[in-house]
Parts: structure tokens; C-alpha cells; sequence
């Protein structure tokens, strides 16, 4: 039996017709609503073990997914369809694709967790926190507004021309401190995208054998030179100008802003942060 899991809401409501497009090629099919699926893991433990699970939905769909089942390892082939919005998971490991969909079971091991506050989420992609976070947070607003789909690239354009205003970050990397100011943004990547598509960390291998996540501090230069630059994330090309741009690699990762900002995990936002930790 192929077990379609949807997300209703992904892709600005088109999720669940998606996903029937999907299911159509395929026998013996039953639907999900993720939204209505309380308890993940004894979903899966009802299940056979010959039972095949097919995830349809957005980056957030997948973090959602991956966190409802943390500690726990189904015995099912599970199954990834891009059906979001952003789909920056799908982007960075397409090279694996077949038949339109990604084998998951491997690249649900080892994740790493993100602590803020006293909240534990593993992630799949990155973490955004500055003004990448700023961004998912209006375009959230704006769709509980707005059925018109979302323009990520337009808002940050418009927070880097005016309203963002520049933090001072202290970052810890496996013991390791530094200070920059006027920074952009200090993310941490598990994988290479985020934001619909920016190459954030383009040397990230998320099976590097030792195991190390990616922080990326975008800082200093004027709004102007920052707005000229913008296009180069979209194919990792800012990692070449070293005085705007500085990633390091490790296990333990501590960021802290001088003043709280909002900060997404895989798109999910959370507002008003003023530290987080990753443990890779």
C-alpha cells in the first residue's frame, strides 16, 4: 500500500490537489492529511512493514515531518514530493531524484538540533536568523492576508533598501569566538539552500564525514553594494568577495545579536530571537 501524506496547505493551498496529480500514477493508494495526523509515530507503527510512506509538501512539511517522528526509526521506505513553495531541501539534493520523488530514510540520520529558548528542533536545511528571518516573517503575515503568492526576493529587497537595521553578532564555532558587525544575517546550514533557492552555503556537503554544519555571516559594505551583490547568492558566487562574506565549519555552533531578531528553521519562523545553538 502507498501511503500519501499531504499537506493541504503547501504551495499556497494547492498541496492536496498536487498531490492527487502524484497519486494518480500509482496503485493502491490511500491519503493523509498531515493536518489531521496527531500522533506521527503511532501513524507509523500501525503500518505494515511493506507499506511505502510518500511525503508530499514544502521544506516546512518536512520539518514538521521530521521533528513529529525525532527518536523514532520507521521500518517503511519513505518517500519525498516536492509540493511547496520553496522546496530547497528538493533543490539541493535533486541530483537523487527518481520518478519525481527523493528516498528519504537516509537524510532523516544524524540531523541537527536547534535550541532556542527552551524549544528543540532538528533541521534539514538551515537555519535563517537575520535578515533572511525578517523576510519569512513578513511574507507569513502577508499570506494570512493574502491569497496571492509570496515575492521573498522582493521583501528582502525592500528591508536591505530601508527598514533592516544591521546587528552585531557573536558567533562561537566548536570554541572558537567572533565578533562582526553590521551583519546581514548568521545562518547555519545543514545543507546549501534556503529561501526559495539562494545558495547560501555552496561548499556544504551534508554528508561530509566529519559531520559539520556551515555558518554563513554576511556583514558590512552599504545597502547599495549589498543590493548589487544580492543576485550573487542565488548562485554562490558571494563566498568570493571574503571582506562581506565569512563561513566556518564545525559541530557546535552559538549565535547571539546584540538586539532579538526573527530566525527561521527550514521557513518556519520564530520571532524575536536573541540566541541560538546548534549541535551538529
Amino acid at each position: 500500500m502507498n501511503h500519501i501524506l499531504m499537506n493541504p496547505k503547501a504551495n499556497n493551498g494547492c498541496g492536496e490537489q498536487e498531490a492527487h496529480a502524484y497519486g494518480a500514477n500509482l496503485k493502491d493508494v490511500e491519503y493523509h492529511s498531515v493536518l489531521e495526523i496527531k500522533d506521527m509515530k503511532a501513524f507509523f507503527k500501525d503500518l505494515k512493514p511493506e507499506d511505502t510512506v510518500i511525503l508530499s509538501g514544502g521544506d516546512g512539511t518536512l520539518n514538521h515531518f521530521l521533528n513529529d517522528l525525532r527518536g523514532y526509526s520507521p521500518k517503511n521506505q519513505i518517500y519525498y514530493v516536492k509540493t511547496g513553495s520553496g522546496n530547497d531541501f528538493y533543490r539541493d539534493v535533486e541530483k537523487d531524484v527518481e520518478n519525481g520523488r527523493i528516498h528519504l530514510n537516509r537524510y532523516m540520520e544524524n540531523l541537527p538540533v536547534i535550541t532556542v529558548g527552551d524549544m528543540e528542533r532538528v533541521f534539514i536545511n538551515g537555519i535563517g536568523y537575520g535578515i533572511d528571518g525578517e523576510t519569512c516573517l513578513i511574507g507569513d503575515r502577508l499570506r494570512e492576508t493574502s491569497d496571492k503568492p509570496v515575492n521573498y526576493s522582493n521583501i528582502a529587497v525592500k528591508l536591505l533598501l530601508g527598514s533592516y537595521r544591521k546587528n552585531k553578532a557573536t558567533i562561537t564555532v566548536d570554541g572558537k569566538t567572533t565578533t562582526y558587525d553590521q551583519v546581514w544575517f548568521a545562518s547555519t546550514m545543514k545543507g546549501r539552500f534556503y529561501g526559495g533557492g539562494m545558495m547560501v552555503a555552496p561548499q556544504q556537503d551534508r554528508f561530509n564525514k566529519k559531520g559539520t554544519v556551515s555558518v554563513v555571516c554576511l556583514h558590512k559594505w552599504s545597502r547599495l553594494v549589498t543590493l548589487m551583490r544580492f543576485t550573487s547568492l542565488f548562485k554562490g558566487e558571494h563566498v568570493k568577495w571574503t571582506d562581506w562574506c565569512h563561513i566556518v565549519e564545525g559541530k557546535q555552533v552559538k549565535v547571539t545579536f546584540e538586539y532579538p531578531c526573527a530566525l527561521q528553521i527550514d521557513g518556519e519562523v520564530i520571532p524575536n530571537v536573541l540566541t541560538y545553538t546548534v549541535q551538529a
